[in-house]
């Protein structure tokens, strides 16, 4: 006999899980009591939202779905930032929610919330496990859809009750994921339809990719001499320095590959659901008139066609179809490509990475210069959202696959949880969170975390004194009239000391390289605050003196 909480604990142990993220509650003290002796790490948060991105950042890193442990009420309302965040991210979740006693439902019980109703548009499955001896059946299958077709959040709520209560139930065992490879032939046709084309452009995103799948990438593109784009913040799927590297698809895309998007008489699309951001708005691929051929390669049937039909569809995750597409390739006898599009791909992202100067004594564009060139070729760079990361984007060369996490859900507060996750996940690699003052200060609580947990990231804040996105769109539809989007910003390097950590401040460009040096030999969580002219916007834009 096993209460739930071991149940629980014991299935995660059978499902390989190693480490969880937490904030706890007194809703699902068995779960704790499970965790206590599991062997499986519990790094405790300081707010839910933040405990949430860093399973999501984990299972990025791992390819494994994060697990996470909050509360009821608050504690699950305030989850669901990073909820979303994994189901616009297309990344495996699974978030395990303390519930109320289930004999006292439909009372409006002290934090009693319908979770199947809160997060039925935000999860790929939402449930509540009534029963404990059904226990390692909901927690297998949760693992099960997390993973399957379009990875994405699965939701449990665990009654207090039910967790406490023992069952004599054996752990559930079975495979949990089950991958599909369509026939030789299938991607022999495709290429075909690829070779017909005058002016393609690959585009590679989604989920499910790994360093093996990004070598494949490269001898693929090298092979066909076809030029690619990588969907938004899907950056280091192929090495930027790559012959074939077009650029990114974000949201201050480079003009000319925009319109290379527009101009391609066929798009070979794989594992990117090619949505709003790679389309600016839809704009550069009209949906109900295309005007091109589409190839949509997608591991859920549901996305191909959803947007824009596809003149052929290809059922198969991303990673598992560019191996197959690599060796179809080496099949064909007769293969030219089209080099020429290459070159002038590649000449219009030399263009773009050309510094343009950004006004004040702290210039963005040099520090991420110097940051791309300087880091070791694993470093990982996380971000959240804001015009900063527009620089980041821009001027850092991506050079090996998992050195990127940021939400492409554009979610604020993101990249420091994520910092802490990847130190956590890789202690012996250089970790570096990129933030806004803004959006630092969504998630900047968890300095402690990091602190207790020994994670060491080095987070560099831009500092500008405003939400620096929301003015540079106020200024251009109501010029002048600034409402709502200043800042009173505290000392962040004295912040970051108050919680244990290295704080530095940088007022010069001269002072960031040896500022850096300091954080690094610290071995502690560092926060570098480069205090911007309030004039900058985002790159190439800037408001009058």
């Amino acid at each position: 006999m096993r209460h739930g909480g071991k149940i629980l604990s014991d299935q995660l142990v059978k499902l390989g899980v190693q480490r969880v993220f937490s904030v706890p509650g007194e809703s699902f003290l068995a779960a704790l009591d499970g965790l206590y002796d599991s062997g499986i790490q519990n790094i405790v948060c300081r707010q839910e939202g933040g405990a949430a991105m860093m399973a999501e950042a984990h299972a990025k890193l791992t390819g494994q779905p994060g697990v996470c442990f909050v509360t009821r009420g608050p504690g699950a309302t305030n989850a669901s930032a990073g909820v979303h965040v994994a189901m616009q991210d297309s990344t495996p979740l699974v978030i395990f929610v303390g519930q109320i006693d289930s004999r006292h439902v439909d009372r409006e019980t002290f934090q009693e919330v319908d979770y199947k109703a809160m997060f039925g548009g935000l999860a790929k499955w939402v449930a509540q496990c009534n029963d404990t001896d059904r226990l390692p059946e909901y927690i297998a299958r949760a693992f099960r859809v997390a993973l399957s077709g379009r990875p994405g959040p699965v939701v449990i709520a665990l009654p207090e009750n039910m967790l406490s209560a023992e069952a004599d139930v054996p752990d559930f065992t079975g495979v949990w994921r089950t991958p599909s490879a369509p026939a030789a032939y299938v991607w022999d046709h495709l290429l075909l339809r690829l070779n017909e084309a005058k002016r393609p452009l690959m585009v590679v995103g989604g989920p499910h990719w790994s360093a093996p799948s990004a070598r494949a990438l490269a001898d693929f593109a090298t092979a066909a001499k076809i030029p690619v784009a990588t969907a938004f913040r899907r950056q280091d799927y192929l090495d930027n320095r790559h012959p074939c590297f077009a650029g990114d698809l974000n949201v201050g895309v480079n003009p000319r590959l925009a319109q290379r998007v527009r101009d391609a008489d066929c798009l070979l699309l794989v594992g990117t659901r090619f949505g709003d951001i790679e389309t600016q708005g839809y704009s550069l691929v009209d949906p109900a008139n295309p005007q091109k051929s589409i190839l949509h390669v997608h591991a859920d049937a549901d996305e191909i066609g959803r947007v824009y039909g596809a003149d052929l569809g290809v059922v198969c995750p991303g990673d598992v179809a560019i191996m197959a597409l690599r060796d179809a390739l080496a099949r064909q006898d007769s293969w030219t490509g089209w080099p020429d599009a290459v070159t002038a791909a590649q000449t219009d992202y030399a263009h773009w990475q050309t510094p343009v100067e950004s006004p004040g004594s702290v210039k963005q564009e040099q520090v991420i210069r110097w940051l791309s060139n300087s880091l070791p070729d694993d470093a990982i760079l996380t971000n959240g959202a804001g015009n900063y990361a527009a620089w980041l984007h821009r001027y850092f060369t991506y050079k090996q696959h998992g050195t990127q996490l940021a939400p492409t859900s554009g979610s604020m507060g993101y990249g420091f949880p994520a910092s802490i996750a990847a130190a956590i996940e890789y202690p012996d690699r250089t970790v570096v969170c990129l933030a806004g003052d803004g959006c630092f200060q969504m998630t900047c609580n968890e300095l402690s975390t990091a602190v207790q947990h020994g994670a060491a990231p080095i987070v560099i804040v831009m500092n500008n004194g405003r939400y620096g996105t929301i003015r540079m769109h106020q200024e251009r539809s109501y010029p002048g009239r600034v409402s709502g989007t200043g800042l009173s910003n505290p000392d962040f390097a004295a912040l970051a000391r108050a919680y244990g950590g290295f704080g530095a401040t940088v007022t010069d460009q001269t002072q960031f390289a040896d500022a850096f040096a300091q954080a690094q030999a610290a071995g502690t969580v560092a926060v570098i605050e480069c205090v911007l002219d309030p004039r900058v916007l985002s790159p190439g834009a800037s408001l009058p003196k």
